[in-house]
């Protein structure tokens, strides 16, 4: 596990996170020119689990799961 911490709507918040899912995170943060802390809190602001680390893990699987197949596995 790796904990990185952020500010998130005014506030100091840290996640504890597979190293997988940090790539992930940053793969999705790439993609759409945003930062690690954008991200999160975009995901923060929309999450239906209290879990904060949970949530970032269901959007990380999501979108590998939803995007579009490259044929390149």
């Amino acid at each position: 596990m790796e904990k990185r911490s952020f500010s998130i709507a005014g506030h100091r918040t840290s996640i504890a996170l597979e190293p997988e899912f940090w790539q992930g995170l940053e793969a999705i943060a790439t993609s759409r020119q945003l930062s690690l802390a954008g991200l999160v809190r975009e995901i923060d602001e929309g999450r239906k689990t209290t879990n904060l680390s949970s949530a970032v893990r269901l959007a990380v699987l999501a979108w590998y799961r939803d995007r579009p197949a490259t044929g390149q596995e």
